[in-house]
């Protein structure tokens, strides 16, 4: 038989994702660090390995699948092994094998592909995509037994995008990169429960050879958010970033120093308590509590979210939440507590509005200022670090949720001081109206006394 050459020679970060034995995994982080080219080559190994597969490769848009996916798959896959066909949009294999490409732009995309069977999903940009469309591509994985393969995933990605919070949640914090981490997962249907593993591997563009150097240059270049995000695969930094002054930083949570996120305490009983409501029903609903000390300092020490994770609300009624708000700070013996939130929920024009449902179960709220942008300035003023490296807002590092999607919310592409509400702003928007009912200004500056002169007239 006629040994054919492939003209790919994996660098050592490709390598180990081609090795991996994870179910999912995540490849990159960080521009030029070989993502596409390892995903192409990696469905088309899978394909070799196992005649009558089909591996299925996305992108968001159909342009990006031609100009990445596609382009690479051609690049280095010879037509001796496969053929690609324009008008079915796949790499067919003479095993029987087959790549398909395939793009999801609209939410609604994903039932294209319902009845599908794939046993390779390949995801690249995977931060582009919602979880929705994720969760639901993932439940096409399957293969006959004949075959004797197990379905996987495999994604790359670099920082940013509309899924940029799920994307790092589920990959990057799960713990330590390179590692392999196992969670259980239980099927009612089958009545037992099997492990399933996820693993991240980190790639910069320091670490491909063929990458030159000025690639590398001019990445250096770019704006730090950009650049951190492209070039040193950071996560906690991506272009579009609205609060790019957050941070969370372990080394002061005992000292309140150049972080946000504290270590919870005992408040003092002098401190006044507040509460913010976002309503959410198909979205999720967010109650803050939070307490302002005598120095004017906010602390957040408690969340309720009304959501899965995925954007998508609980579907709890408007006084399932207001007994819900009662029974938590009965439990917590507050007293007193004032409550702001957003002023649609005193619409009443289609039936007995939200509030007013909410005030036949004791919890009473008042309308909150929505005015956005100036509610954004707020949450600017109050995370902007003083000479000292202490700030007028900090966050029980209990309150998961706001400290997962506050530095992950992006500007809007049409309203570019405001925040884009297509992502999941609604713990932000809570906060909102406690900051504007308790604002805080630019300090004035010290006047400097007068030295008595005595020649002065």
């Amino acid at each position: 038989m006629k040994e054919i050459s492939i003209g790919y020679t994996p660098t050592k970060k490709q390598q180990m994702f081609h090795t991996s034995t994870a179910d999912e995994v995540l490849f990159g982080g960080a521009a030029g660090g070989g993502k596409t080219a390892a995903l192409a080559m990696e469905a088309c190994a899978r394909c070799l390995a196992t005649p009558g597969v089909q591996m299925y490769l996305f992108r968001r848009t159909y342009r990006e699948l031609m100009d990445t996916l596609v382009l690479q798959s051609r690049r280095f896959i010879p037509k001796e092994v496969a053929r690609f066909s324009a008008s079915t949009m796949s790499m067919e294999f003479y095993n029987g094998s087959s790549m398909k490409f395939r793009h999801c732009n609209t939410e609604g995309d994903r039932f294209n592909y319902a009845g599908v069977e794939i046993h390779g999903l390949f995801i690249d940009e995977l931060t582009h995509f919602t979880k929705t469309i994720y969760d639901f591509l993932k439940t096409r994985l399957r293969a006959e037994k004949r075959l004797g393969i197990k379905p996987i995933v495999r994604c790359a990605s670099n920082p940013g995008g509309i899924g940029h919070s799920w994307v790092k949640e589920r990959f990057v914090d799960i713990g330590e990169p390179y590692a392999i981490h196992k969670e259980r997962v239980y099927s009612e249907a089958l009545g037992y429960a099997r492990e399933r593993s996820v693993q991240f591997i980190p790639s910069l563009a320091t670490d491909n050879p063929h990458i030159g150097d000025d690639y590398i240059f001019e990445l250096e270049g770019k704006p730090k958010a950009l650049r951190d995000a492209l070039l040193l695969g950071r996560w906690d930094a991506f272009e579009g970033q609205v609060f790019d002054e957050w941070r969370d930083d372990p080394d002061g949570y005992e000292t309140l120093k150049h972080t946000h996120v504290i270590k919870p305490f005992a408040l003092p009983k002098h401190f006044r308590l507040y509460r913010a409501f976002d309503f959410g029903y198909a979205r999720p609903f967010a109650v803050l509590w939070f307490a302002v000390d005598e120095d004017d300092v906010a602390y957040l020490y408690r969340e309720w979210y009304g959501g899965n994770g995925n954007n998508v609300g609980i579907r709890i009624s408007a006084e399932e939440i207001a007994r819900g708000i009662r029974k938590i700070e009965e439990e917590a013996g507050e007293s007193g507590v004032i409550g702001f939130a957003d002023p649609s929920i005193w619409d009443g024009s289609r039936g007995e509005s939200i509030a007013g449902q909410m005030e036949r179960c004791g919890v009473y709220f008042t309308p909150g200022e929505n005015a956005r942008i100036a509610g954004k300035m707020q949450m600017h003023r109050r995370l902007s670090f003083d000479d000292n490296g202490k700030c007028s807002l900090y966050v029980f590092s209990t309150c998961r949720n706001f400290i997962r999607t506050l530095p992950a919310l992006k500007y809007d592409a049409h309203r570019p001081e405001d925040v884009d509400t297509a992502g999941e702003d609604h713990l932000y928007d809570a906060a909102r109206y406690f900051l504007m009912a308790r604002p805080v200004g630019q300090k004035p500056p010290k006047r400097k006394k007068r030295v008595f002169n005595p020649l002065e007239d």
